[in-house]
């Protein structure tokens, strides 16, 4: 019995450090998550929340575009030789909201509140753009430093740097009162650089968040698995790309097929197709 155990540790001993760990690699459950991966994923939930939130002021970009092209261009001449249009007839009848010029500065608007409430959005789903030659070519642990490295004299330096002059522009906005350029514009134009000056937190919060997560990579346990960000465990590489799991077309399930013959419809079909075959 002796002579068994010491024959399994001298065994162990055999194996390198990268195949023990492979051995007693595991799924980390709540309890073994180190403490930064944790709250890399609170501040990684609150992105989510303000992107997704976000995400949906596409409809008023879309929308009000839409409406304020089709709006002016449907045009018309009166008996009297004046011309008239469905905009003009809005402003006179529903108030100046109606006006091209305030039109135009919401697509601006919403398109800029867009945009910033999903950058942090796009980098904790890993599906910003990177132009990226050397990174992808590199070991998991390379990448990991690169992104370590990235984010530490990069990324947060330059989003604190903006977000110090982004809020100064807002206060100085509002305590201004400022309005559009235009003197038939929108008022209140604190409220948009508000919205940019949030927008760049999040993302800074983003970026917080990866950082932890890979500090947690490259100096935390190395047995124990948990979802990531921006990279791939060395095991999972080639599964994703730009944040989403890889459809392999060869493999994927017919959906509509599936619930036909769930239904018997399918089956039908075929017993239809052969009995006209035999005919």
């Amino acid at each position: 019995m002796m002579n068994a155990e010491v024959n399994d540790v001298s065994s162990r001993t055999d194996l390198s450090e990268a195949e023990l760990g492979a051995q007693d690699r595991h799924q980390a459950s709540v309890a073994e998550t180190p403490g930064a991966v944790r709250l890399a994923e609170s501040l990684r939930r609150f992105v989510d929340v303000v992107g997704r939130a976000g995400s949906w002021l596409i409809l008023p970009v879309v929308l009000i575009t839409c409406f304020d092209v089709i709006a002016r261009k449907l045009r018309w001449v009166n008996d009297d030789g004046t011309i008239a249009s469905v905009q003009l007839w809005l402003v006179e009848n529903g108030g100046r909201i109606f006006e091209s010029t305030i039109l135009q500065e919401l697509e601006w608007h919403s398109h800029t509140a867009l945009f910033a409430l999903v950058l942090g959005y796009g980098y904790i789903w890993n599906t910003h753009v990177r132009v990226d030659l050397v990174r992808e070519t590199l070991a998991f642990r390379k990448k990991a430093w690169v992104e370590l490295f990235g984010l530490t004299f990069f990324l947060i330096p330059y989003l604190a740097v903006v977000i110090y002059f982004a809020i100064i522009f807002m206060v100085d906005s509002y305590n201004m009162n400022e309005i559009s350029a235009s003197t038939v514009g929108l008022t209140h134009r604190w409220i948009i650089k508000a919205f940019l000056a949030f927008g760049l937190i999040t993302a800074l919060i983003a970026g917080i968040s990866v950082w932890l997560q890979v500090w947690a990579v490259l100096f935390g346990p190395q047995n124990l698995r948990y979802p990531l960000m921006t990279i791939e465990w060395p095991e999972e590489e080639g599964n994703m790309i730009e944040g989403k799991e890889r459809l392999d077309l060869s493999k994927a399930v017919d959906t509509l097929e599936q619930r036909a013959r769930d239904s018997g419809h399918l089956d039908e079909a075929v017993n239809a197709a052969d009995g006209k075959s035999i005919r």
